[in-house]
């Protein structure tokens, strides 16, 4: 993760296109273009989604057996959603980039985090015996 972040830093910061740390009213007018131009990235994904299962449920009324045309719908946008997936992971280090943050340790510490707070509760639930 560390070497992708570094590479996309390096890209952004060649074009341009990193948020601006030249004054509080510059970051905070990148900021919020950035923000806004990761919520369009995230919405793509969610267009391709929306594409996959739509086409899914139409090969299905075509008489496509179910779990084919998911198949099918899914392998017809992963190269689109991919770009758009590549798309939100750039701007998301963009932003690890300006509050100078290690995704990868960030990650690892989130993981530590929901392992803790969920352990004691699957512990509970195993000796109850619910699943």
């Amino acid at each position: 993760m560390r070497m992708i972040h570094k590479e996309l830093e390096d890209f952004q910061l060649e074009r341009g296109w990193e948020i601006s740390k030249e004054s509080a009213d510059k970051s905070t007018e990148s900021l919020l273009l950035n923000h806004l131009l990761l919520t369009t990235e995230i919405a793509e994904i969610a267009e391709e989604l929306r594409r996959m299962l739509n086409r899914a449920y139409d090969m299905k009324e075509e008489g496509v057996e179910g779990e084919k045309a998911f198949q099918l719908a899914k392998e017809e946008v992963a190269e689109d959603i991919g770009k758009e997936i590549a798309d939100s992971i750039a701007y998301l280090c963009k932003f690890a980039t300006f509050f100078q943050r290690d995704i990868e340790q960030d990650i690892k510490n989130k993981l530590n985090e929901i392992q803790s707070r969920t352990k004691p509760n699957l512990q509970k639930r195993m000796k109850e015996g619910v699943r």
